[in-house]
């Protein structure tokens, strides 16, 4: 029997909100030396005993409403949050692709951006130079990339947050919605782009809203609702969900 790529093991996160507002920071600095911090905090259970296993060539759709730990769970599989118990284990790099452009420095050139995107991706500086010109020219900015990105409008930086990302096969994706900025013909491009991003990784995640852009790009779901995995399955599980 083969070995799953990834395996998410009786996985629990538990956050605590303290709720500091109406301290003076007299009152605050005294309950720290007096280690009364304890008090006054709500426990919130975000993950709960969460179990999947990911095998070669699967799709994995996460489907649930807002606020039902979808994010949470993909951000504690990227190692962003640390679990308060349970295990995740992986013999495959993995490629997060949470927010377009979160890894931009507004101050910096597209192209130093670029470089940075690369880097916190684990891209070797080399291999970027070798794919930049690609990636600028995918992202149809030619004139604009050796200015700061805060100075890009909302399309332009999409567009180079959306080809930087794509620009190098990952082994394993992890995505959180799917990203497209520009007009429609960049949208139609970067969809045929992005088909060819989850071809070629060994294995995918992804969350979405977009029922009909789930059942198209994923061969198995689970549903997770107040941070409980509820169901699993295949399309049906979606319109299980739809129909809640």
């Amino acid at each position: 029997m083969k070995n799953p790529i990834l395996s998410v093991q009786n996985l629990n996160l538990k956050f605590r909100v303290y709720n500091y507002k109406n301290l003076s920071l007299k009152e605050l600095a005294s309950n720290l030396l007096n280690k009364k911090i304890d008090k006054g905090f709500k426990e919130i259970h975000a993950l709960k005993d969460i179990n999947f296993d990911l095998y070669e060539g699967d799709r994995l759709g996460i489907v649930g409403k807002n606020g039902s730990g979808k994010s949470t769970l993909l951000k504690t599989i990227c190692k962003i949050y640390q679990p308060s118990s349970g295990n995740i284990l992986s013999n495959i790099k993995i490629t997060p692709l949470l927010e377009a452009g979160a890894a931009f420095n507004p101050e910096f050139t597209g192209r130093e951006n670029i470089f940075l995107n690369g880097s916190i991706y684990g891209i070797p500086r080399e291999e970027i130079k070798r794919n930049i010109e690609k990636i600028i020219k995918f992202a149809e900015i030619d004139n604009f990339i050796d200015i700061p990105v805060k100075n890009y409008s909302t399309g332009m930086y999409m567009r180079l947050a959306f080809a930087a990302a794509t620009a190098f096969d990952p082994e394993f994706l992890i995505m959180d919605e799917v990203f497209l900025g520009g007009d429609y013909k960049f949208q139609k491009k970067g969809q045929k782009k992005l088909n060819e991003f989850i071809d070629s990784a060994k294995g995918m995640i992804l969350v979405s809203h977009d029922s009909n852009l789930l059942k198209n790009l994923c061969n198995r779901f689970i549903w997770i609702e107040n941070g409980c995995l509820k169901d699993s399955g295949n399309f049906c599980t979606v319109e299980k969900y739809e129909n809640s």
